[in-house]
This record gives structure tokens, sequence and C-alpha cells, in this order.
């Protein structure tokens, strides 16, 4: 039954999720929120969506570009390099961004008479970024059946598995991991030196698959 709406960058998780569960998925969102590498991903957003027949709804905050502070918002130069385990990833951190996304995405879904909404992070994101770890997914979720007349329920499958998890996911049935985009420097190549190039690198090695960064 397609009664859910999932949050999709154009990257490797929420991409893996779009084919995963393209079977209950009835909308897919992409945000663009100022950073570097939105409009590669939201092409791959777009991509992918065509493919499987899925319709896509892409909103402009690009408010949290202006006002917000993370390096992510600050032109590729801004990016480190290195791992995410690295304490100089949290630069990247965009405040509240899951927060700002799924409550648009909540809204979103009540209008159109979805049951849910889907979000792909993951284990390896928590770390760095607070927003997508166990608790706030509980939190999230609570305040979105709350919030809704529906009860509209917030579904994370992946929160507990790895990147490399996700890409094993992917490779068994047949995610095109060349139509996704992870590069936080935003370039027509993936820089291959970022936090999310480095992830991004092990995960496909880890799956089997050719490292494309």
């Amino acid at each position: 039954m397609k009664d859910a709406l999932l949050v999709l960058s154009g990257g490797m998780d929420s991409t893996t999720m779009l084919y995963e569960y393209a079977d209950s998925i009835a909308l897919a969102v992409n945000f663009n929120y100022g950073a570097n590498h939105n409009a590669r991903e939201a092409e791959c957003a777009r991509l992918n969506c065509r493919k499987l027949g899925i319709e896509l709804v892409e909103i402009d905050l690009s408010f949290m570009g202006r006002h917000f502070e993370s390096s992510l918002l600050s032109g590729a130069d801004a990016i480190p390099e290195g791992h995410y385990e690295d304490a100089n990833m949290r630069s990247t951190v965009v405040p509240f961004r899951n927060g700002i996304m799924l409550s648009v995405a909540a809204g979103l879904a009540e209008s159109r008479g979805l049951r849910a909404v889907m979000i792909a992070n993951h284990g390896g994101d928590h770390a760095i970024y607070p927003d997508c770890r166990a608790g706030f997914i509980n939190a999230m979720n609570a305040a979105i059946s709350e919030g809704t007349y529906e009860h509209i329920e917030l579904r994370a499958p992946y929160t507990g598995l790895t990147k490399a998890d996700i890409a094993c996911r992917g490779a068994r049935i047949g995610v095109d991991y060349s139509l996704t985009y992870s590069c936080y420097k935003g370039g027509r190549q993936h820089c291959g030196r970022c936090g999310t190039c480095v992830e991004r690198r092990e995960a496909l090695i880890a799956a089997g698959l050719e490292p494309d960064c």
C-alpha cells in the first residue's frame, strides 16, 4: 500500500530507501536548504523518481542557508576533510535540519492523505548529527503523531544500520549508485576527501561495488 512520503535528498541512503520501499512510497520530497551539494543531489532525486514513476515535490528552504551557521552552507572551501568520526566534521552540522524538514514533510503528508513520513538517517550519522539519533527520531515521531489528526507515523528503518549495511541492501536490489551524489563540496565530481565522500567510498567497497570517489 502506497501510504508514505519519503524525504529524498538524492544521496545513497535515501535513494536506497526509495527503491527498497518503493511499494510503500506515494510521494517523495526534496529540500533545497542552501547547501553546496543540494543542486547535484536534486538532479539525482529527479532522475530516480522518474525511473520509478514516483512523484517528487521540491521545496525551497533557502532561508536556512541565509540565516543558519554551518560549513555546509558556506561554500566548498569551508568543508573540512577527513572521516565523519573526526571532530572537525561537527562544523557540517546544520542546526535542527531534520527537525525542520520533517515538520514540513509531515504537513505535506497530511495534506496528501498519507499515513507516514520516511527518513533515511543511519547509525553512521549518530556521532556528529544529533537530529539523526534514535532519541530524536522517537521524539519527532511522537510530535508528528500528536500534531496531526491522522496520527502520522515517522518511519526510520535505517536508524540502527551503518552506511555499509545500506549499500549492501542497495547492491542486493540493484540500486545504481552512480545515479546518487554525496560530496559536501558540491562539485560535478566527488572530491574523495570530505567526510561524506570517505564514508561513501568505504560503504561501496564493503558492498562489493566499485568506489567512485
